[in-house]
């Protein structure tokens, strides 16, 4: 059934508070390392770093912490990731300026036999980058955070990340040497390659790009033709930082629109999904909505309603061509906020109002849920996660402030890294 309620001002100050006191609760205050879940004894992500470098411009600006307070959270986790042991050993830190993708929260050093992770990396660096373009006070704290981000972006061997090939590795193991995937297909690499030719140090090698565009998939799924990627988070990440809004690279300007109007579309293809539900989940409708890459319910089968349904664990769950086990991710509807508030915004409402999914924990959303799964606990409705992850929470804090005051953007368009590698991948037109 349609309505006519949607989110208010306040809600969304609220749930963008609360998101980001993750970050203030779940980062280890000696090192600047952010938990990837709130699992017991759990690894860091440097991916949830890098949005945590982000976010502290964000909540200085709407005094979620102090100017005073987000200088040394930031100090302090650009001190280690500089100082921190770089070199070929099975457990270091990181190796030729990448770093792996899971840390110990304690030590620092790589958990888990993680890889080095390119894409992972290239988001540290982000928010690395965004810390710099922010804190620019001549102060000796202000102006030591732009010293190291530059050392630190510099360090990146991106050309050594190719393995002589014309795309990029997704990544390296000191025993194994590297991976054997590439980033190629339209993904959330887009961020990579831009910070990777950008570059005055170590850049990817100028025809990287067009390799890696040369294997996009254009689609057409209930009437909308737009760039597929199933996972809603391809059609976001990168947006958390870049304002792709009237700027193209070569294939969107054969198409006719913009990486910001193909996810504005992309968010579209997830409603319209949602609505006509193929698979008959439970709930999925107009409002109710969000596939993406995410916990779940899984790995198992049940029975339910008659139907034998095969549930994931975290998995990349993707529209319209699946996989889809009728777990939804809440993030990822606020996550897409500034390409479609018109739909976002009555789903926000639903999912707080409706789901109330706020109040099942400290923090913002949980990470995802499945109305089709019975509950795993006496007071939910139906499976619930019990975890949130810093990268599912911080990028609803990024998003908000996008959508409302344009701040992560109007930062970067400074950033004459980011600049350079626009124009080296081929981007004209708009704030450029």
């Amino acid at each position: 059934m349609s309505r006519q309620r949607t989110v208010v001002a306040s809600e969304l100050d609220e749930l963008q508070c609360d998101a980001f006191r993750y970050i203030l609760h779940e980062t280890n205050p000696k090192n600047g390392l952010v938990v990837d879940r709130t699992s017991p004894n759990w690894h860091a992500s440097i991916a949830a770093v890098g949005m945590a470098l982000t976010a502290y411009p964000v909540a200085v600006e709407r005094g979620f912490i102090t100017r005073e307070a987000a200088i040394e959270r930031t100090l302090t986790t650009l001190r280690f990731f500089w100082n921190s042991h770089q070199g070929p050993e099975p457990d270091a830190t990181g190796h030729r300026g990448f770093y792996y993708h899971f840390l110990d929260m304690q030590t620092g050093r790589r958990a888990v036999k993680s890889e080095l992770s390119t894409v992972d990396t290239a988001i540290l660096m982000a928010g690395i980058l965004v810390a710099a373009l922010y804190f620019s006070a001549k102060t000796p704290s202000e102006q030591e955070i732009g010293q190291l981000a530059e050392k630190l972006y510099e360090r990146v061997d991106w050309r050594w990340a190719q393995n002589r090939g014309a795309t990029v590795t997704h990544g390296w193991k000191p025993k194994s040497g590297f991976l054997k995937f590439r980033w190629e297909g339209y993904d959330e690499a887009l961020l990579l390659y831009v910070l990777g030719l950008g570059s005055p140090t170590h850049p990817l090698t100028d025809d990287c790009y067009t390799a890696w565009a040369s294997s996009y998939e254009w689609a057409s799924h209930y009437g909308i033709e737009y760039l597929s990627a199933g996972p809603l988070f391809i059609h976001q990440m990168s947006h958390l930082w870049i304002d792709f809004r009237k700027i193209q690279d070569a294939f969107m300007r054969g198409k006719g629109i913009d990486y910001f109007e193909n996810s504005r579309r992309a968010t579209l293809v997830q409603q319209k999904y949602a609505i006509d539900n193929p698979l008959k989940f439970e709930e999925y409708g107009e409002h109710c909505w969000g596939i993406t890459a995410s916990d779940g319910p899984g790995p198992g089968t049940k029975k339910i309603n008659g139907i034998e349904r095969k549930f994931f664990d975290y998995k990349a769950r993707g529209v319209p061509n699946g996989p889809d086990d009728g777990t939804l991710a809440p993030w990822a509807v606020v996550a897409s906020l500034p390409f479609a508030p018109e739909i976002v915004l009555p789903a926000i409402d639903f999912l707080i109002h409706d789901v109330e999914l706020k109040h099942t924990g400290p923090y913002g959303f949980k990470a995802s849920y499945n109305p089709t799964h019975p509950a795993i606990r006496a007071d939910q409705p139906f499976w619930i996660s019990p975890w949130h992850y810093g990268i599912d929470q911080v990028p609803i804090v990024l998003m908000i402030e996008n959508y409302r005051s344009n701040l992560i953007w109007q930062l970067t368009r400074h950033c004459p890294y980011i600049v350079n590698g626009l124009r080296k991948a081929g981007f004209q037109g708009g704030w450029m």
